[in-house]
């Protein structure tokens, strides 16, 4: 009985994994035989919905010319700067915030009322400020992704065990002893899901000031192949910017796979 039960729990568990990935497959076919037959339907003005096809010969264009590169380079860094930045001021203020019960009351609600805000409405102090450079993108994937970094911190906090900050006391840690060992690692979790949520804002951020004033960028590239009504080339930097998006949110997302490791020894 208990080795029918060891043989048919991994079984069960490829069953399941493999009806997901089908009804994963089905979705992205029926969403391209969709596409495909709106183009062919001539419903809507021509290549407003190109066809799969336009799109891959665009797509294959587009991965050939090295001056894509320059321009995704760009995007990377502002992007890359922004996380940095933004991030690491989130992660600062999650932490005092989730800490101190009163700084939380007093001030994470401007957190929650500022976060939904569109942060484009920041982008011309940005310009004012930084001027119509790099910074001034960097500035807006930072404050894009300072939001839920710092709140997803900031909740983290308060669902660490009081037995660990406890200890942590008894040891009559330092402050940054009981964040290094206690709270980052107890925190694993929510910090990755907030770095997560982080990023997809901070390219959005990045990549929509970019198509604002700017002449580098992914964002760039976007714009203009819509003022020149290239839709298979904008198509295709969309699809390019859809993948690294995942690729990046992925590779993130691996963080979280190991057990946190809370180092008590070092605080003795």
């Amino acid at each position: 009985m208990a080795q029918t039960d060891r043989l048919t729990a991994p079984t069960a568990l490829n069953l399941a994994t493999n009806s997901v990935v089908l009804l994963r497959l089905a979705i992205v076919a029926i969403v391209l035989a969709t596409w495909q037959a709106v183009a062919d339907s001539g419903l809507l003005f021509r290549d407003v919905v190109p066809s799969l096809v336009a799109i891959f010969r665009a797509l294959v264009n587009l991965l050939a010319d090295d001056r894509f590169y320059t321009h995704l380079e760009a995007t990377a860094f502002e992007v890359g700067i922004a996380m940095l930045v933004g991030g690491g001021l989130g992660l600062l203020v999650g932490l005092v915030l989730g800490a101190n019960r009163l700084l939380g009351k007093a001030f994470e609600p401007y957190l929650y009322y500022l976060g939904p805000t569109p942060k484009i409405i920041f982008f011309p102090v940005m310009i004012m400020w930084f001027g119509v450079g790099p910074p001034s993108k960097i500035a807006m994937g930072a404050i894009s992704c300072f939001f839920p970094i710092a709140l997803s911190v900031a909740a983290g906090m308060r669902q660490i065990n009081p037995v660990l900050i406890s200890v942590g006391r008894s040891f009559r840690a330092a402050a940054w002893q009981m964040a290094v060992k206690i709270y980052l690692p107890a925190m694993r979790h929510p910090i990755v899901n907030g770095a997560r949520l982080g990023l997809g804002v901070a390219i959005i951020g990045t990549v929509l000031a970019e198509t604002k004033l700017s002449n580098r960028g992914i964002g760039f590239l976007i714009i203009n192949s819509y003022n020149t009504f290239n839709m298979p080339r904008m198509y295709a930097l969309l699809i390019v910017l859809f993948a690294l998006a995942i690729g990046a949110n992925a590779a993130i997302g691996r963080v979280s796979g190991s057990k946190p490791r809370h180092r008590l020894a070092g605080l003795s």
